[in-house]
């Protein structure tokens, strides 16, 4: 008796490479001994929309896309009520979550160890009423990933997100915020923030911690103050990206759940989408809330 497999893809995430591999990857399910069933996506939200409706008969669901995909797909499984092992084939411009997970660029390979992998317990975070997978993020360069276009991303890779980003830096905000966490409590401007739970962000390794764990339940949280110069500015993000914290312009920390307080509403991404604009944010960890696919 064969096994069910429900199987959404987005046909555009990076450069829409999964049309040409489309007939390999439902062959290598269906050797595998799996009737799929498959969905592609048309606009944003219809992954989430197919999670939240699917019935359960289905043993394995299967998303391929960017981040973007597969954050719907994790999204939408929790809000169903039940929980269904996931296997990803990223296909995006960036796949920072893909690569935390060892997983393949080559679509074929991945497809192989969605069938032949073994389950891991992966911590996910929870963001208000919200879901997201690897990071939840606000400031700095954090409008660039949902404002750059498709086009732009399949183009230009990791240069469309700096180019856009360096556009901003003649006007960057600050957000007046009270942070609280394992019964602490500061109070500053900060120009970015990010809670991750991911090897790196937006292409860069390293970026949200040493040894980083996927299932321990704690987030790795990086905020970083408002700079009184353009020299602080360009110090400070040298010391982000080789991860040298300076703690005199930036908090690091590691948590399991925290509470944001701003003055006015601010705007979030959560795993690179436009995860709306908030005054009050409350995180917490999911500790192994999903199951996904990896290497044997």
């Amino acid at each position: 008796m064969s096994k069910k497999l429900l199987f959404i893809y987005n046909p555009k995430a990076g450069k829409a490479k999964i049309r040409t591999k489309l007939a390999d990857i439902l062959d290598i399910f269906a050797k595998a001994g799996y009737e799929s069933t498959v969905c592609p996506t048309q606009s944003r939200g219809d992954a989430r929309h197919i999670m939240e409706t699917r019935p359960e008969e289905y043993e394995l669901v299967v998303c391929s896309g960017g981040d973007g995909t597969l954050d719907e797909t994790v999204t939408g499984m929790i809000e169903s009520g039940f929980r269904t092992p996931i296997g990803y084939i990223p296909a995006g411009s960036t796949n920072d979550f893909g690569g935390s997970l060892s997983l393949p660029k080559n679509m074929l390979r991945a497809a192989q160890i969605v069938v032949e992998g073994k389950n891991f317990p992966c911590d996910i975070g929870a963001f208000n009423e919200d879901i997201f997978v690897y990071v939840a993020a606000f400031g700095l360069f954090t409008e660039v990933s949902y404002e750059t276009g498709q086009d732009a991303k399949n183009l230009l890779g990791h240069m469309a997100y700096l180019l856009e980003g360096m556009k901003r830096l003649p006007s960057i905000k600050s957000f007046p915020m009270q942070v609280s966490w394992e019964g602490r409590t500061v109070t500053e401007d900060f120009i970015f923030g990010m809670v991750t739970n991911s090897l790196s962000v937006g292409g860069f390794k390293n970026i949200t911690g040493k040894n980083v764990k996927l299932d321990d339940g704690l987030f790795e949280v990086t905020l970083i103050k408002r700079p009184r110069n353009p020299i602080e500015l360009n110090n400070i993000i040298i010391s982000l990206l080789n991860r040298d914290i300076d703690t005199n312009v930036m908090y690091s920390f590691r948590t399991a759940s925290l509470n944001l307080e701003a003055e006015e509403p601010v705007a979030w991404t959560l795993d690179g989408e436009n995860g709306g604009s908030h005054k009050s944010v409350r995180i917490r960890n999911i500790n192994k809330g999903m199951e996904i696919r990896v290497k044997e």
